[in-house]
C-alpha cells in the first residue's frame, strides 16, 4: 500500500469511527432521556444490548470475505492506530473489564499483581516478539515454530497448546456474556450463555480477523465509555474531581477510616460486625468438626447426617408455627447434600475457608500483603511475585495476541501497535484501581448499616443469577446489614457499581453493554484462533496441503461453529471464576510457548529435539499442577511452596527454558538454512518489509 492510498485509507477509518463514536453518545443520552420518560428498565436493557449486537453483527456482515489472506490476517493492511485499538480490545476481555476492579476491591493491594503483570507483559511484547514474528509473516504461532524447528511434531504441539490456552480462556469470555446475558434479559445463565455466543460467531464467522478487527475497534470505544463514564460520575460525586485516578487517593482515606470503625468493637457498628464473625467462627469450628467426621466414618457418616436433615425438614414441615421460609431452607439443604465423599469433602472445605474469611477482621486494602503472621504474609508476597511473573510471561506467549501483529503492513508499523496497544490498555487499568475504592465507598457507607427490609432491588435480582456472586443473609438476626453479612463475588463489582452508587439505570445498561464489548471482543479472537490452528495448522498443512481456498474456508467456519458449541456447554458448567480461567491461560501460555518463542529468536542453536523437549516438559508441569490443586478437578493435593494454581507457570516456564536449552545442546545443532531464518527475522537491515517466505 503506498503512501498515499494507504492516507487516504486512515483518514476514511477516523472519519467512520469518529462518526460512529458521536452516535454511540447520542444514542446513550436518548436512553438517559427515555428513561426520565419513564420507559421501563427492563426495556432499556434490551434496547441497549440489542442495539449494541446487532451493530457488531452488521459490522461482520459487511467485512465477509473469501479470501484466505484477508480471512487469516486482514490482509496485512491494519493501519498501527487502529490495530493497537484492535489490540485494547482483544486484550480487555471479560477479566479486565468485568474481574480486575472487582479483584482489586476484594483484594486490595494485592490485587495490584494483576495489573503490573498485564501491563508490564507488553514491554515483553515489544521487545522480544512482535516485531519478529511480524516480519516472519505466516499466519499463526505454529506457523513459525513448524519453520523454526522444522517438521510436523512442533506445529502439532503448537496447536495444542494455542487450543488449550485459547479455549481456556473463551470459557472466561462466555462465563462473562451469559453473566451479562442473564442478569439484563432475564434469561436462565445456561440459556443466557447459548443466546450471547451468537453474538460472538457472526463477526468472526462471516469475516474472520478482517471482520474481527474492525468490530474489535468499535468494541473498543464501547467498552472505554463505558468504563470512564460512572468511574468519573462517582468521583464527581464523592470528591467533586472528574479525573478518578486524582480523587483516588482521597477517597482510599475514607475507606481506610471505615474499615478502622468496622473494625473497632468499641463502636456500635463494630460491635455487630463483632458479633457476626464469632457467629462464622462457630460455624468454621462445626464444619471441621463434620470434616473430621467424615473423614474417620466415610460413606456411613454422609448418609447418616443426610438421613437427620430429612428428618428435620419433615418435621419442620409438620409443625403448625413454622413459617415456610424455614420449610424452604431445610428443603433446600437437603436437595443440595452432598451426593457423595468427594464432593462433601470438596464443598465443606469451601465452606469452612469461606466462614474463616468472614470471622477474620476486614483486612485493610491498602496494606501490602495482609496477614495476621509472618507466615501467612510471606505466602501472600511469593503467590504475588509469582502471578505478576506469569501474567509477564504468558502476556508476551498469548496466540490471539500475537496473532494480531500479523496484521499490520509492516515491522514499523507492528512495533507503533504495541505502543498504542498499551496507551489504550493503561487507560483502563490505570482507572480500575479507582474503581474498586469508589465502589467499596459506596458499599461500605450505602449497603453497610442498611436495613433488611429496605435492600435495595439490585441485590436480589443479582442474587437470582447467582448467589455465590450476591447474597446478604441476616446472620445475627438484628435486621441490619453487616459487612460480614455480604458476599459480593469479584465478578460483580463493575457490573453492579452503577446501581450500588444509585445512578440512573442507563449507566447500568452502558456498563452492561460495555462488559460485553470486552468479552465478545477477545472471545472473537479466540474463537479465531482456535478454528485457524485447526483448519490452517493441522487441515491445510499437514492433512491437504492442496486443498483450495473455498474448502479451507469451509472448514475453519465448521470447526468454528464446534468449537463454540462446546465452549458453550462447559461454561454452563461454571468450571471457575472469570479471573482464575483467564490466568491459568497466561500460565499455560508461559509455560508452553514463550521458551520455544525467545529462543528460536535469539538464540540459533536451538532445535527441533530442545522446542519439543521444552513446550512438552513446561506444559506438562503446568497442566499436571493445576490438576492436583485446582478446587474443580476434586483431587485437593498440597500446594508447592504455597503457590496457587493460576500461577502453575511459575513451574512450568523453567522446565521449558531448561528443556529447551539442554534438548539443544545434546542433538545436533539445526541446519544453516533455519540459522539463516533466525538473522532474516532478527535484524532489520534483511528486507525488513518483506515476508518471510522470501528467505
Amino acid at each position: 500500500m503506498s503512501a498515499r492510498p494507504k492516507s487516504r485509507f486512515v483518514s476514511q477509518l477516523t472519519r467512520y469511527y469518529a462518526l460512529y463514536t458521536g452516535c454511540f453518545i447520542g444514542f446513550v443520552v436518548t436512553l438517559a432521556i427515555l428513561e426520565q420518560m419513564g420507559v421501563p428498565n427492563k426495556i432499556l436493557g434490551y434496547i441497549f444490548l440489542g442495539v449494541t449486537v446487532l451493530l457488531y453483527a452488521g459490522i461482520g456482515i459487511l467485512s465477509r470475505t473469501s479470501d484466505v489472506e484477508e480471512y487469516y490476517v486482514a490482509g496485512r493492511r491494519v493501519p498501527a492506530f487502529f490495530n493497537g485499538m484492535a489490540v485494547g480490545a482483544d486484550w480487555m476481555s471479560a477479566a479486565s473489564f468485568i474481574g480486575l476492579a472487582g479483584t482489586l476491591y476484594l483484594s486490595g493491594y494485592d490485587g495490584l499483581a494483576f495489573v503490573l503483570g498485564w501491563t508490564g507483559g507488553f514491554v515483553l511484547v515489544a521487545l522480544l516478539l512482535a516485531p519478529y514474528l511480524r516480519k516472519f509473516g505466516k499466519f499463526t504461532i505454529p506457523d513459525f515454530l513448524s519453520a523454526r524447528y522444522g517438521g510436523s511434531i512442533p506445529r502439532s504441539i503448537g496447536v495444542f497448546a494455542a487450543i488449550l490456552c485459547s479455549f481456556t480462556y473463551v470459557i472466561a469470555q462466555i462465563y462473562g456474556v451469559g453473566l451479562i446475558t442473564s442478569r439484563f434479559t432475564g434469561l436462565d445463565f445456561g440459556v443466557g450463555v447459548f443466546v450471547g455466543l451468537g453474538s460472538i460467531l457472526v463477526c468472526s464467522f462471516l469475516g474472520g480477523m478482517r471482520a474481527v478487527t474492525w468490530t474489535q475497534v468499535a468494541q473498543y470505544i464501547i467498552l472505554i465509555v463505558a468504563y470512564m463514564i460512572p468511574v468519573i460520575w462517582l468521583s464527581v460525586k464523592h470528591t467533586g474531581n472528574p479525573i478518578p485516578q486524582v480523587a483516588y487517593g482521597y477517597v482510599l482515606e475514607k475507606v481506610t477510616a471505615r474499615e478502622h470503625v468496622l473494625n473497632d468493637p468499641l463502636t456500635p457498628e463494630g460491635a455487630r460486625e463483632a458479633e457476626v464473625r464469632a457467629i462464622f467462627k462457630q460455624r468454621e469450628k462445626i464444619t471441621e468438626e463434620k470434616l473430621r467426621a467424615l473423614d474417620a466414618g466415610g460413606a456411613a457418616y454422609l448418609a447418616k447426617e443426610k438421613e437427620l436433615l430429612l428428618k428435620t425438614a419433615k418435621e419442620l414441615k409438620a409443625a403448625p408455627a413454622v413459617d415456610a421460609a424455614t420449610v424452604a431452607l431445610a428443603e433446600q439443604a437437603v436437595a443440595e447434600f452432598p451426593p457423595d465423599v468427594a464432593t462433601a469433602r470438596s464443598a465443606w472445605r469451601a465452606a469452612a475457608e469461606s466462614d474463616r474469611i468472614k470471622s477474620g477482621p476486614i483486612a485493610a486494602h491498602a496494606e501490602p500483603f495482609a496477614g495476621a503472621d509472618e507466615a501467612t504474609r510471606d505466602k501472600k508476597r511469593k503467590n504475588f511475585l509469582a502471578l505478576v511473573l506469569c501474567l509477564m510471561v504468558g502476556t508476551a506467549a498469548l496466540p490471539h495476541i500475537l496473532m494480531r501483529f500479523y496484521t499490520t503492513p509492516t515491522v514499523r508499523e507492528a512495533r507503533v501497535s504495541v505502543f498504542w496497544s498499551l496507551l489504550f490498555i493503561s487507560l483502563l487499568y490505570i482507572t480500575a484501581p479507582a474503581l474498586a475504592v469508589l465502589a467499596k465507598y459506596d458499599v461500605y457507607t450505602l449497603l453497610v448499616g442498611s436495613s433488611f427490609s429496605e435492600l435495595p432491588s439490585w441485590v436480589s435480582a443479582w442474587a437470582s443469577v447467582d448467589k455465590s456472586l450476591m447474597s446478604v443473609t441476616d446472620i445475627n438476626h438484628d435486621g441490619i446489614v453487616q459487612l460480614a453479612e455480604v458476599t459480593i463475588g469479584g465478578d460483580l463489582i463493575v457490573l453492579a457499581t452503577p446501581e450500588i452508587a444509585g445512578l440512573p439505570y442507563a449507566i447500568t445498561a452502558l456498563v452492561a453493554a460495555g462488559g460485553l464489548a470486552a468479552a465478545l471482543s477477545t472471545a472473537d479472537g479466540l474463537m479465531l484462533t482456535i478454528s485457524n490452528s485447526l483448519s490452517h495448522d493441522v487441515y491445510y498443512k499437514m492433512l491437504d496441503p492442496k486443498a483450495p481456498t473455498s474448502r479451507r474456508l469451509f472448514i475453519s467456519k465448521a470447526l468454528l461453529l464446534g468449537v463454540a458449541a462446546f465452549a458453550a456447554y462447559i461454561t454452563s458448567l461454571k468450571p471457575g471464576d472469570i479471573l482464575f480461567l483467564v490466568g491459568a491461560a497466561f500460565s499455560l501460555a508461559a509455560s508452553a510457548f514463550f521458551p520455544a518463542l525467545a529462543l528460536g529468536i535469539f538464540w540459533k542453536r536451538a532445535n527441533k529435539t530442545g522446542a519439543i523437549t521444552g513446550m512438552l516438559g513446561g506444559l506438562g508441569v503446568c497442566m499436571y499442577y493445576m490438576y492436583i490443586t485446582y478446587p474443580f478437578f476434586g483431587v485437593n493435593a498440597s500446594l508447592w511452596w504455597g503457590i496457587s494454581p493460576i500461577s502453575a507457570g511459575i513451574f512450568g516456564m523453567p522446565v521449558g527454558f531448561v528443556g529447551v536449552v539442554v534438548g539443544s545442546l545434546l542433538t545436533a545443532a539445526p541446519e544453516q538454512s533455519v540459522q539463516e531464518l533466525v538473522d532474516y527475522v532478527r535484524y532489520p537491515n534483511l528486507n525488513s518489509d518483506t515476508k518471510a517466505g522470501s528467505v
